[in-house]
């Protein structure tokens, strides 16, 4: 499983679409594997859930992301999480693969 999550100053970013990098996490076992943090392309409506589609992302773990968004998200086959802490990547990650990962409202509103 590939899950990722967008990045700002280091923590997961509240904002899906401009985020500075994503961070990649390959997972075994529940058990991270491995982490790649990579620059997006610029941002435009429809790319990142094709651009991550391609680097085998399986789930999206987001602070906020618009239903439009999501929606092409499922459509990719990606699945989507939203409403996640602007923590660290890997703590965020390994409160998921732990089964406790607290979800709040979704911090997108359109």
């Amino acid at each position: 499983m590939k899950i990722a999550m967008p990045v700002q100053s280091g923590k997961l970013s509240q904002h899906f679409g401009h985020s500075e990098q994503f961070s990649v996490f390959e997972v075994e076992d529940k058990s991270i594997q491995s982490r790649e943090d990579i620059t997006p392309p610029a941002h435009e409506p429809g790319l990142l859930p094709r651009w991550l589609k391609e680097r085998g992302v399986t789930l999206v773990i987001a602070g906020g992301m618009g239903h439009m968004a999501q929606m092409i998200f499922e459509e990719a086959g990606i699945h989507v999480i939203c409403g996640a802490p602007s923590e660290s990547p890997d703590v965020v990650v390994d409160s998921y693969l732990k089964g406790n990962l607290d979800t709040g409202d979704n911090a997108c509103d359109h």
